[in-house]
């Protein structure tokens, strides 16, 4: 098993498809912490979702900004925190109306926090005080 409290930290700019990155670095984190390949999956749609997030609503496709995403490693557990540099409120977690949706009578975008909250064990937004936001995630190895 690896050391407790290992962390690892990753810079990506603002711009949409870099939230790949921090998907695979999350998954290959967790993979070596032993996660069963069902929560690597929920890893990386909660890791993906949350860097798109920052990089659209808090960070607002600004090219010049970056997200951190830093994944600390627990005994039996894997924290995940996505930070943005921007103003934007990123936090909203309506659940969707399906319905609407197959009708395409509703925007088929704005799942993201929904889904977070859905796939990993624990979930935190918070603005920072230099600005910005930070969502935290926690993600246990047993659900």
């Amino acid at each position: 098993m690896p050391k407790k409290g290992r962390t690892f930290e990753l810079q990506i700019p603002s711009v949409l498809g870099y939230e790949k990155v921090a998907m695979e670095s999350a998954a290959a984190v967790a993979g070596i912490m032993g996660f069963h390949h069902s929560r690597i999956e929920d890893l990386k749609t909660a890791v993906a979702e949350a860097c798109t997030n920052a990089i659209e609503h808090g960070n607002q496709l600004k090219k010049n900004t970056t997200v951190l995403v830093t994944l600390t490693m627990g005994r039996k557990s894997l924290e995940v925190n996505v930070k943005d540099q921007g103003g934007g409120a990123c936090d909203r977690a309506v659940a969707p109306e399906i319905d609407r949706q197959v009708e395409g009578r509703e925007e088929p975008r704005g799942w993201g926090m929904f889904l977070i909250r859905h796939l990993v064990d624990e979930v935190e937004f918070k603005k920072t005080p230099a600005g910005g936001n930070v969502l935290r995630m926690v993600i246990r190895v047993n659900r």
